[in-house]
């Protein structure tokens, strides 16, 4: 059986994660969570319809209302929840291939489930149904959805983008029909790529994940700035007018000096995971900026936000939280205030954008096992424990199991580039002969 990850369920369509798993999750997540009605969105993924379909058809089987967003960025159902007051779910595998897919369930105002909730759902995917009167209904509410852009269009914390040519890499995903005009509300000139969905081409060679493509339409295009983000639009990673790649950590230093100028950086703190980079933090730290490390998920990043009281949090991955503004990431609303951010302090972005930080040279290896991927890791630990010590204070090693796909991940970051190459082969060997 499916369980939930670090982001919802997930699995490959129609065989690990089914229309009939799908309808059981719909009856549980209905008589679990609180409310009558439930807001379920999805991305552009062949699988969608069907999932969300089977999902819905769960909910309403126990006598609940469902509204049908259709097709909209996991971050808009979020502000949906949040200024309906409704639980909600989001159908997307995020930046997976299109084969996969999952299932995001929101909580009573858009955030996402603590562990003991969702181990309560798992318990209740069998349960008694509505019966005639009862029975629930499904209702197509996809006009809901130019709230949610009205909000984007309307954010008090972004300035006047008129001047500035931006590529949009939408991964052919959720964000595709909403980019250019939040954008375009601003005054930028918007060039928008990848805003093609047709079932199968979701984040295929493109978006966030493949942002090579988002490097070469920038300098095709002339553009000062590009934004890539994943399939449901919760992250983004940026590209300069160079075509040099910027990534959350840098997203993340930008936004944290312009809101600590404009005095808005509570605590002067911000929570950033395990992997982001030295670099980064040495820098925040230059400027009197304190952070606080979380292990990787959004999640997590959400609750140290909370304990401390923090306004930004995130991941390298670019999947970036604004807490005073938004209780989820949301890539296009990230965009829009790192836009602002660069503009406050660039008077010309055609020319690159100026480094705050140098990045420790940090390397990245993914093993793709088939199970047991947990045991691996603790297979590993000694030979953790020698890594580390030889690399002291001047590098660090993260190994972990992925929890969204069967991977063993991989990071080493070093002062010396070949040391960091050395040490990641090794382990990369040793997790291959492991599985």
């Amino acid at each position: 059986m499916l369980e939930f990850g670090t982001d919802g369920v997930r699995g490959k369509a129609n065989s690990e994660l089914t229309s009939e798993f799908a309808l059981r999750l719909g009856r549980a997540v209905a008589s679990v969570l609180p409310g009558s009605t439930f807001l379920v969105g999805r991305d552009t993924r062949i699988s969608g319809t069907m999932l969300q379909s089977a999902f819905s058809a769960g909910i309403a089987s126990m006598g609940s209302t469902v509204l049908d967003l259709g097709v909209i960025p996991s971050p808009g159902v979020s502000f949906l929840a949040s200024k309906l007051r409704l639980c909600g779910a989001v159908i997307s595998a995020s930046h997976n291939p299109f084969f996969d897919n999952g299932i995001k369930i929101l909580g009573m105002g858009g955030a996402k489930l603590d562990s003991a909730i969702e181990r309560e759902i798992e318990d209740r995917l069998h349960g008694e149904l509505a019966l005639g009167e009862s029975v629930g209904t499904i209702t197509d509410a996809t006009h809901l959805a130019s709230d949610y852009v009205s909000y984007l269009s309307s954010v008090d914390l972004v300035g006047e983008l008129t001047g500035l040519k931006v590529v949009l890499d939408c991964a052919n995903g959720a964000s595709s029909f909403y980019t250019r005009s939040v954008f375009e509300s601003y005054g930028a000139t918007a060039v928008v790529v990848s805003d093609q969905p047709n079932g199968v081409n979701i984040n295929l060679n493109c978006g966030s994940t493949h942002i090579d493509q988002l490097s070469r339409a920038v300098i095709a295009e002339g553009a000062d700035l590009g934004l890539a983000f994943d399939g449901d639009a919760d992250r983004v990673l940026a590209v300069d007018s160079s075509g040099s790649i910027l990534d959350g950590d840098a997203i993340m230093g930008y936004i944290a000096t312009f809101l600590q100028d404009l005095g808005l950086l509570r605590h002067s703190g911000i929570a950033l995971t395990v992997m982001s980079n030295l670099g980064l933090k040495q820098f925040l730290k230059s400027r009197g900026i304190t952070t606080v490390d979380t292990p990787v998920g959004d999640r997590n990043v959400f609750e140290a936000m909370e304990r401390y009281d923090y306004v930004l949090g995130g991941e390298q991955s670019g999947h970036i939280i604004l807490r005073d503004i938004a209780s989820t990431g949301d890539g296009m609303l990230t965009g829009l205030i790192f836009a602002t951010a660069l503009l406050s302090q660039n008077a010309d972005l055609s020319n690159g954008i100026v480094r705050q930080y140098n990045p420790f040279p940090q390397i990245l290896k993914n093993v793709r096992v088939e199970s047991g991927a947990s045991q691996i890791v603790a297979s590993l630990a000694d030979e953790i424990r020698l890594a580390q010590n030889r690399l002291g204070e001047t590098g660090r090693i993260l190994i972990r199991p992925s929890g969204t796909e069967p991977l063993v991940r991989i990071m080493v970051e070093a002062q010396d580039q070949l040391v960091a190459n050395e040490i990641v082969e090794h382990f990369v060997s040793l997790a291959s002969k492991a599985f």
